[in-house]
């Protein structure tokens, strides 16, 4: 039952207007489901990115600010965002870089505290 209800999550994630790519990660950084093709090191990529998420956290402490809801790694025409959701995920998404990103970026955080809230 929760790799159907991941699995629909990542559809869901997928199916935001922009969103190229996408996995679904706990934030001690094991993949627990994915879209994207080919093969790659899924171990590392999400060890690299609870890595980057926690470290934006720690850097917020620092500084004495609220901790990040999303951490980008902007690339020439995509966008690598890091987006909690709830206390134990994160939502990795690969985005087509566009003129007008707002609601796509919109639709994934509603989405992202909707996941949060339900595990």
């Amino acid at each position: 039952m929760l790799k159907e209800k991941i699995k629909g999550y990542i559809e869901r994630i997928k199916g935001i207007e922009g969103i190229l790519d996408c996995a679904l990660i706990s934030r001690d950084g094991i993949m627990l489901g994915k879209s994207f093709e080919g093969e790659f090191n899924e171990p590392w990529l999400a060890a690299m990115c609870a890595t980057l998420f926690a470290s934006a956290e720690s850097t917020s402490s620092i500084l004495k600010l609220q901790p990040p809801d999303a951490v980008s790694i902007m690339i020439k025409e995509t966008t690598i965002m890091v987006l909690g959701a709830g206390e134990k995920l994160l939502i990795v998404a690969v985005i087509r870089n566009t003129e007008t990103p707002a609601s796509g970026i919109t639709d994934l955080e509603d989405l992202a505290r909707e996941i949060g809230g339900s595990f």
